[in-house]
């Protein structure tokens, strides 16, 4: 999960620096910019901001369907497939974006539209998986329980290197993400894609630690 979060970050800074401005996992900020831009402040989007809240809804239904029998906490085959999912939409597009040099308004709203789709998708499934303050879309939650449970708050050890390691691995993301557009935005794209799709392949064929063969013991009576 936090591997995803790196990738959402990466994600979210193309999408905002390389495409008018939208946020396509964190919604919360999309949600913001869109008031901000029906308002009609400082020229800010609407459609693609709004379009991108549509598709990450839809896609947090879709996944939210698919995983309706899983058991909390667990992998299954739905989540390989989800994470997969996720994985080729944004390598599709990647590829798409690295190959187009200039984009119409149209169609950069197409782009950010999928992308919060495939963000929909992963963050339904992450919250199957159910990894606390580990949302893979936002930390807000991680920096809150960060700094409630702290000395100076709660009190309450535990989960702390988990939450500072979400924040970081964002922050992380988004500068590689920042970079990217410099280049091309498909770069950025196409690193995020390969890490999801590593998630989903590590997911489905996890590495276990190998049976200890006890002998068996008898005992007379």
């Amino acid at each position: 999960m936090l591997v995803l979060t790196f990738s959402t970050g990466v994600i979210d800074a193309v999408g905002f620096l390389g495409f008018d401005r939208v946020f396509t996992g964190n919604m919360t900020g999309n949600v913001v910019i869109l008031g901000m831009g029906l308002a009609g402040v400082d020229d800010l989007p609407v459609a693609g901001p709004a379009l991108a809240l549509v598709g990450f809804m839809v896609g947090a239904a879709i996944a939210g369907r698919a995983m309706r029998h899983k058991v909390p906490g667990s992998w299954a085959v739905s989540t390989t497939t989800v994470f997969g999912t996720v994985g080729a939409t944004v390598l599709a597009t990647a590829v798409y974006v690295a190959v187009v040099e200039s984009f119409s308004y149209v169609v950069t709203i197409v782009i950010t539209t999928v992308l919060g789709t495939a963000m929909g998708l992963q963050a339904a499934a992450a919250r199957v998986i159910a990894v606390k303050d580990v949302t893979t879309v936002v930390v807000t939650s991680s920096i809150t329980g960060l700094a409630a449970d702290s000395w100076f708050g709660a009190r309450n050890p535990g989960g702390g290197a988990r939450r500072i390691a979400a924040v970081v691995v964002l922050l992380v993301g988004a500068g590689v993400g920042a970079a990217s557009v410099v280049r091309n935005p498909g770069l950025g794209l196409l690193v995020a894609a390969i890490v999801i799709l590593a998630v989903a392949l590590f997911g489905a064929f996890p590495v276990r630690e190998p049976a200890t063969n006890m002998p068996a013991t008898t005992s007379v009576v």
